[in-house]
């Protein structure tokens, strides 16, 4: 269980904070020590009596994050509060518990005055990180829990924790030449001329162009060249010729490339849109998802807590029948009797105050499994779409790259062919 703590003033912000509803729920849990009934007011009344001491940090504020996977009752987080207060010196002091639900995850909050009111000044608190690492780790090895490597070593801690990693970019899948020749020689078989031929490429991703030596090549959506030659067509060369002619009016291998990036570009980036468009749409109904769980965790929790008012009452009123009244009720006193009704009344009241708080924290817990998987759609989700959006810019980067160094290359070329000196005539 990760401690964090500090000593701190500003009751009003302090609260406001505690209390925001960026949380699925927040619990007011204890408010031990306060006249005040209500958080707002436990800790201005703590400010109030700092007044009496100099000191302007008149809180120490504690979380309490244990790890994500982990089941912890609130007896749990009391006995870690206990152990905290009694290391740094505030048992006995006013504090106030109030418990946070999101993501599926629950941690705590706990507030402690520092004011000791007897002496009128501020408990002096020392060394409150290594105390705290102390029972943080002893926790850890309490519980069972995998200890994070920051704890085992300093020199261990992870630079990037809380941050997102850096996704790397897919590998594309290796082309099965089987696939290239099977496309090439269909294309082939299904054409009777040279324009039909280039149809027929097209229809399958490539584009006829002219070679550098005046042969034919076809040229993929990745910008890879293949000679259309007896390698892939499985045709002799004077086949080849016979019905494909010349290269007139065919672009060269550059051009062709431009074209291909340029197109690649503007289609990538639609499929990017449209992909975007589809993630934030998965996106809103999961946050409606959430919300709708987390009106319907509020409303088993309410039930919960009816339910278990109600049963307080019966059986309060069950306590209370056991006392007998008048001459009866004298005598029992006088036998003992009375005693031992009470001493069973009270073991009848813990026990249901632990019933009662397993009931709630056995809920809580179902109700933090709940949230845990659907903040593992979104995760895989927003894992997905890192990885997917990634894969497109850098396509599209990559096709840019292409069409711009190959404009570069023509335009050289071009002002080359334009100041070419003249073969001189002898």
């Amino acid at each position: 269980m990760i401690l964090q703590g500090n000593q701190r003033g500003g009751a009003t912000d302090l609260a406001n904070h505690l209390l925001k509803d960026e949380n699925d729920h927040v619990t007011v849990h204890e408010l031990r020590g306060f006249v005040a009934n209500d958080l707002h007011g436990a800790l201005r009344e703590a400010y109030a009596v700092s007044k009496a001491t100099k000191a302007k940090q008149f809180m120490f504020s504690l979380s309490l994050n244990p790890p994500p996977e982990a089941k912890v009752s609130t007896a749990s987080f009391e006995e870690a509060i206990k152990r905290v207060e009694d290391k740094l010196g505030l048992t006995g002091q006013p504090r106030a518990i109030i418990f946070h639900e999101k993501q599926g995850r629950r941690h705590c909050h706990t507030v402690w005055s520092r004011t000791d009111i007897k002496h009128k000044r501020a408990i002096q608190l020392s060394h409150t990180k290594t105390k705290l690492m102390e029972i943080s780790r002893d926790l850890y090895i309490q519980h069972g829990w995998q200890m994070p490597k920051g704890m085992i070593n300093k020199q261990e801690r992870d630079p990037h924790n809380f941050t997102l990693a850096q996704w790397q970019q897919a590998k594309r899948i290796g082309k099965n030449p089987k696939e290239i020749k099977q496309a090439l020689q269909d294309s082939w078989a299904s054409s009777d001329s040279r324009d039909s031929f280039a149809h027929a490429l097209k229809e399958r991703g490539y584009t006829l162009a002219k070679g550098d030596r005046r042969g034919y090549v076809a040229i993929n959506q990745h910008c890879e060249i293949f000679a259309i030659a007896k390698k892939w067509i499985g045709v002799t060369t004077k086949d080849i010729k016979a019905k494909l002619k010349d290269t007139d009016n065919l672009p060269s291998v550059d051009e062709a490339k431009t074209d291909i990036s340029e197109y690649m570009q503007m289609q990538l980036t639609k499929l990017k849109s449209e992909h975007e468009h589809a993630i934030e749409k998965r996106k809103t109904a999961i946050e409606a998802k959430r919300q709708e769980m987390v009106m319907q965790h509020k409303g088993q929790r309410d039930h919960l807590e009816k339910i278990q008012q109600e049963r307080l009452e019966k059986e309060r009123a069950i306590r209370q029948s056991r006392y007998r009244t008048g001459l009866r009720g004298l005598m029992d006193r006088v036998t003992g009797k009375y005693k031992t009704i009470t001493r069973n009344n009270e073991q009848d009241i813990l026990q249901a105050l632990e019933r009662d708080r397993k009931e709630k924290d056995d809920l809580i817990f179902n109700h933090l499994e709940q949230r845990r998987q659907l903040d593992q759609r979104h995760e895989r989700l927003h894992k997905f779409t890192q990885q997917k959006q990634q894969e497109l810019t850098n396509d599209i980067t990559t096709f840019n790259d292409i069409a711009k160094n190959k404009q570069d290359d023509l335009s050289f070329r071009k002002q080359q062919r334009l100041h070419r000196t003249p073969k001189m005539e002898w």
